[in-house]
């Protein structure tokens, strides 16, 4: 029996023709980026106050500078209602009195200024700011600031809502067809989301965005992993998402060249409309084509790869055929991951993984967009982390393991953002390095929670507890935008005292779970619940099982 690892040892696990489909699927995993976290950019919340009729006139008329006019015609910093105060109401004034002075004009009307009346912004906002958000456009603010969290939770919601159809796909009908589709569809949608008239408009396209473009990214995954040998996938399922961190560098430097948040996102959307061209440029997986029983497409395909790396198919490639399934009779439900106490354990622990690495993930990068002094320089320090942290991933998961590397990471997270709290504003410098330190621990959590969960579950419910357990991940994507956002108006801190929380529990947690290194991957639920500890080759303990519908869900 000839399987396609047996061909692919002699015509090349990562030839030419490897390099060449990695390379064309990173892209992908760049392009991921900007629907991921570009509500950064998309949704900034520049400095804003009440449109006053007449302001602007009277202004003008006496020569006032931008900070005289705020001195006199906002509330200030210490009247009641404080901040929301002086970005959400104005004085409940005529301010086209020709009796109103250039010196204090609001001398006249009210010994102090707490005795004038406010009332809302019945007129719109100014915006301090010379490009335009979602925010600017559509008047996001005061009342109006939690569609800012819809905006984000929706693009969640759809990742969690299109996990399962498109995971669907992808096995029913092929890698390669859930790819086309998909990214047709995100890149459609993402070009009428930048002519959207409306909020709703808006958000329904970026809805879809959701329920497609994490399949796409998933596809693409998928792929590259069934294209390559054993000795390769560990190193192109981290470096695939890696490529997603290259995505991050890029998209500050975009939206510092392109301020207004329609053309921004043309610009992100566009581009994707050229992996159609993956039609020409990619085969199905011959994996996919054998389990289909499909022999003599995976077969022509084989000997495609062989042809490209420039060496000679087997001469048994006829014989190729899938390795025997011992567990195939098995139906796996999911009632099995929580049949035994040891399932029950590492299906709640990995819940709670996939949860807080979600949540903050996404909320260090909203917090420090928000909290920032200068957006692009602090979104890019912070992005540029990531590298490192794929690089530490590397260096260790076959060294020291997965449950240490896992465990510290979490607590230096959550460290990171319990420091944050204590740091002056005064040095920004300090707290973007911590932010950063943070940011990186808690990519390396996110990275590896991937790898352990698949080496976690035995073979017939390994798609299955990816899928149920990353789910959870998503669900931390929905919430995050309000847990950031609304509990900054209480006090700027009060989030990162919940992620330090989230983050210190979730590395306590980690440490009941067993170590995988080293440990051939469970068949049966009984190998599960002992987890034997017979040595494989690194490539085969996890990454011979990993899928990118499980790597993420779909």
């Amino acid at each position: 029996m000839l399987t396609v690892d047996d061909v692919l040892e002699q015509v090349g696990e990562f030839g030419w023709f490897q390099k060449q489909a990695f390379l064309i699927l990173c892209l992908l995993s760049v392009a991921f980026a900007p629907i991921y976290v570009g509500i950064v950019f998309l949704g900034f919340t520049p400095d804003h106050r009440c449109l006053s009729p007449g302001v602007a006139e009277l202004s003008q008329r006496c020569g006032w500078s931008l900070e005289e006019e705020l001195n006199y015609t906002v509330p200030g910093p210490g009247s009641a209602g404080g901040a929301f105060a002086r970005q959400c109401r104005r004085y409940a004034v005529d301010w086209n009195q020709s009796a109103l002075g250039c010196v204090d004009p609001l001398a006249r009307l009210a010994v102090n200024r707490s005795h004038l009346p406010l009332a809302p912004c019945q007129h719109g906002w100014v915006y301090d700011s010379p490009g335009s958000s979602i925010v600017t456009e559509f008047n996001l603010v005061c009342d109006n600031s939690w569609k800012v969290d819809l905006f984000q939770s929706c693009v969640n919601v759809g990742f969690f809502l299109g996990s399962l159809g498109v995971g669907y796909i992808a096995d029913r009908f092929g890698r390669k067809l859930c790819l086309l589709v998909t990214t047709l569809i995100n890149s459609v949608s993402g070009v009428l989301m930048a002519f959207a008239p409306n909020y709703t408009s808006m958000l329904f396209f970026r809805l879809l965005q959701g329920l497609v473009s994490k399949g796409s990214w998933t596809s693409g995954y998928t792929l590259i992993t069934e294209f390559v040998g054993l000795g390769y996938r560990r190193t192109v399922a981290i470096l695939y998402q890696a490529a997603f961190a290259l995505g991050l560098v890029l998209l500050p430097g975009m939206a510092y060249a392109i301020p207004h948040w329609r053309w921004l996102q043309l610009a992100v959307s566009l581009p994707t409309l050229l992996f159609v061209f993956y039609y020409w440029c990619l085969p199905e997986s011959p994996r996919w084509l054998l389990s289909q029983k499909r022999n003599p497409q995976a077969i022509k395909i084989m000997n495609h790869i062989a042809q490209k790396n420039g060496k000679p198919p087997p001469a048994n490639l006829k014989m190729l055929s899938l390795e025997k399934d011992v567990t195939e009779k098995l139906s796996p439900s999911f009632a099995d991951l929580f049949r035994t106490s040891q399932l029950r354990k590492h299906t709640f622990i990995l819940m709670y993984l996939w949860f807080t690495s979600s949540v903050l993930y996404q909320g260090l990068i909203m917090h420090v967009g928000a909290t920032g002094e200068n957006l692009y320089l602090d979104f890019l320090y912070s992005a540029l982390v990531e590298f490192p942290a794929s690089f530490l991933i590397l260096v260790t998961i076959d060294r020291v393991g997965r449950r240490y590397p896992l465990a510290i990471s979490n607590l230096v997270a959550g460290a990171a953002c319990f420091i944050m709290i204590f740091v002056s504003h005064d040095l920004h410098w300090l707290k973007i390095t911590v932010a950063c330190i943070g940011r990186m621990g808690i990519t390396i959590v996110f990275e590896m929670v991937c790898l352990v969960n698949a080496e976690l579950y035995p073979t017939f419910i390994r798609n299955l507890g990816m899928m149920v357990c990353s789910s959870l991940c998503d669900v931390g994507g929905i919430i995050t935008p309000f847990i950031v956002f609304r509990l900054m108006e209480v006090w700027q801190g009060l989030p990162l005292v919940l992620f330090g929380v989230f983050a210190l529990v979730g590395g306590g947690m980690t440490l009941l779970l067993p170590e995988t290194k080293g440990v051939a991957l469970p068949e049966t639920i009984e190998d599960a619940e002992k987890l034997r500890r017979k040595a494989k080759p690194q490539e085969n303990v996890i990454y011979l099982q990993i899928q990118p519908s499980e790597a993420t869900g779909t």
